[in-house]
């Protein structure tokens, strides 16, 4: 497996675009094997490079009664096994700075929740790992906020690290997507990324049977903003994928149908290579001369 700094530069070099894609969370490990095996195939068929996503805990729940995972120890033997299987690295989060020892010595790239992506303390710990940093951008955050986020992993003595765009909040239980922001975001000085499914989500926005709110989502949109990302020029795409979706126990209605994944794909790649959204445009504004 190549070191970080070299997968960082790897993923840099990516063109158009790089995928960090699995399900949201770890339900098995018969389903994540399964789901890593299908998602690195239809990688490999479309040519992009593969980060294999899924998460040990989902801490950050609307109910106490929400499935959270099988928990560190469990959950990072499972990743530790697909990135054997498989040869994939792994991207997964982290909710606490102790968690962070353990989850650098299995994770290549270590997520930071969007919720905590101010906490300075939790910023450190993942950064001293060496491991690559993808730090997702507060809902409540101006994509300025993101500099200071990426510098603190810096001065922590890691040089590599990625901001994320998952949507800002519109009202009680929405979220939009401004396409501004991943040009604001490019002042961190370093790639960034799309979360083109935690965007589409509708926080506790789903009352459920018998008291309570869940999560719900517009799954049908994930293309209208995976299409916006790679226009304007994205580095990497950042998206859960599910072979069930009705029947995920965590964030199902912004999970993308793994039947789908590829036609997406193919799709996201025709636009990318067509789109100069990566070059700044040189804005002329001498007076015009023009007959």
């Amino acid at each position: 497996m190549d070191s970080p700094m070299e997968l960082f530069n790897q993923l840099k070099a990516a063109d158009p675009f790089f995928l960090m894609a699995g399900p949201n969370v770890i339900e098995s490990e018969e389903h994540v094997l399964r789901m890593a095996k299908h998602i690195k195939t239809i990688a490999s068929r479309v040519g992009l490079p593969l980060i294999f996503k899924s998460s040990f805990d989902k801490a950050n729940r609307t109910s106490s009664k929400s499935f959270r995972g099988p928990g560190l120890e469990e959950g990072l033997k499972i990743l530790e096994k697909v990135k054997m299987m498989y040869d994939l690295p792994i991207v997964t989060d982290v909710h606490e700075s102790s968690q962070c020892e353990l989850v650098g010595k299995v994770a290549d790239v270590i997520q930071i929740p969007a919720f905590l992506c101010r906490q300075t303390d939790l910023l450190v710990a993942a950064a001293k790992t060496g491991r690559i940093i993808n730090i997702k951008k507060g809902q409540f955050c101006a994509p300025s906020v993101m500099i200071n986020s990426a510098e603190k992993i810096r001065l922590a003595g890691n040089q590599n690290v990625m901001v994320c765009e998952r949507g800002t909040m519109f009202g009680y239980n929405d979220l939009i997507v401004d396409p501004r922001n991943f040009e604001w975001m490019r002042e961190a000085n370093c790639p960034v990324v799309a979360d083109v499914t935690h965007a589409l989500q509708q926080p506790a926005g789903r009352k459920l049977e018998g008291g309570g709110v869940a999560s719900g989502g517009l799954r049908e949109l994930i293309p209208c903003i995976a299409r916006t990302s790679v226009a304007v020029g994205v580095d990497g795409i950042f998206m859960e994928v599910h072979d069930d979706p009705l029947n995920a126990p965590v964030d199902g209605p912004t999970q993308w149908p793994l039947r789908h994944l590829e036609e997406l794909l193919e799709e996201l790649i025709a636009i990318a290579r067509v789109s100069k959204g990566k070059r700044q445009f040189n804005i002329d504004l001498t007076p015009f001369r023009g007959d």
